[in-house]
């Protein structure tokens, strides 16, 4: 089959390549529409690791992905030829402690899409197990079916974040990531929702949704902007969705005492960790590592139109153009959210 495969760091290539399409009891063929550029593609591209992930061998990127089935697997139930569906594209191994806990996105034998040495989906077709496949409603494109892996991601944050209707909420870093989390956490229960950049234009696209307000770290800190609309008392809960080591700088001055910060972002840097801070304040630390038992909650949101995503959509390549849809995204363009390649 024809792939995008990361040869080795900057180097990429659409070439022929032989991966095993073998069907067992409980899967699903689908051949792939719709593939999301994702960050941690990007990343492996770039700088060909991500912490002990590393590429030593070439590799099919892709993991955000729709299709439609093309063969259903013995003993399969719930779906058809021709059926739309999103892939949940990470597989654990489900008799582990970690699944029978109901966390299965931290098995250590998970095998995740794009993922060191996992193939992903950027293929004609791929063959994947029908319990973490998803039936796309009719009033969702496979445009927006490609996008329910990355909204899981922020739905695991709100849920993790253990909202409270009305809450205040602030997320830093206003990326594919911290936007789809602003959402998440809105539609989790917070009344509003800040979020800082310091991307005028990212923030811009942010703010087209009710419920998020914008702040640009250019022109004000944002412990200042929460002190003043809070009346001093800080956010209820803080995201951190940037991934950036300096946004841990005073990062608990932003939240109320007892507050809730949640960790989404993965610094490549160390970080400065105010142990003091946090103590004082006794705020509550969540992690967020990818997503468990949401994937279908977020696709349901989306369904039912409380959640828009297709805002976040700034650019469509075709398969044959995949390199430069790579090219654009590691070059960071400010007006950039996500950008999606087609199969077709």
């Amino acid at each position: 089959m024809r792939a995008l495969v990361l040869e080795r760091q900057h180097e990429l290539a659409i070439r022929d390549i032989d991966i095993p399409m073998k069907m067992g009891p409980g899967d699903l063929k689908i051949a792939i529409h719709t593939v999301g550029v994702c960050g941690s593609d990007v990343h492996y591209y770039t700088h060909g690791r991500i912490g002990s992930y590393v590429v030593n061998a070439p590799m099919v990127l892709g993991h955000e992905a729709s299709g439609t089935v093309v063969e259903v697997g013995a003993g399969v139930t719930g779906f058809a030829v021709g059926d739309r569906v999103c892939m949940e594209p990470g597989v654990p191994d489900l008799s582990s402690r970690s699944s029978k806990l109901g966390q299965y996105n931290v098995d250590p034998a998970v095998t995740f899409w794009a993922t060191p040495p996992v193939h992903g989906i950027l293929l004609p077709h791929a063959v994947h197990p029908a319990a973490f496949t998803y039936k796309l409603p009719e009033n969702v494109s496979f445009a927006e079916g490609a996008m329910v892996e990355p909204f899981a991601i922020g739905m695991q944050a709100a849920s993790r974040a253990g909202i409270t209707p009305g809450d205040v909420g602030a997320v830093i870093g206003a990326g594919p990531i911290g936007i789809m989390v602003a959402l998440a956490a809105l539609a989790g229960g917070c009344s509003r929702v800040y979020i800082s950049d310091f991307s005028a234009e990212k923030l811009k696209i942010a703010a087209q949704y009710d419920g998020i307000i914008p702040v640009n770290l250019k022109a004000e800190s944002f412990a200042d902007v929460l002190a003043r609309e809070t009346g001093n008392w800080g956010a209820d809960i803080v995201f951190e969705a940037s991934g950036s080591a300096k946004a841990y700088d005073g990062i608990f001055k932003l939240m109320r005492p007892g507050g809730t910060l949640v960790l989404i972002g993965l610094p490549v840097d160390p970080v400065a960790f105010d142990v003091a801070g946090a103590c004082s304040r006794e705020v509550r630390i969540e992690t967020v590592f990818r997503y468990a038992n949401i994937f279908d909650r977020a696709l349901s949101l989306i369904a039912s139109g409380k959640v828009d995503l297709k805002p976040l959509i700034t650019g469509v390549y075709t398969f044959e153009d995949s390199i430069k849809a790579f090219e654009r995204a590691a070059s960071g363009l400010p007006t950039d959210v996500k950008l999606q390649i087609t199969m077709g």
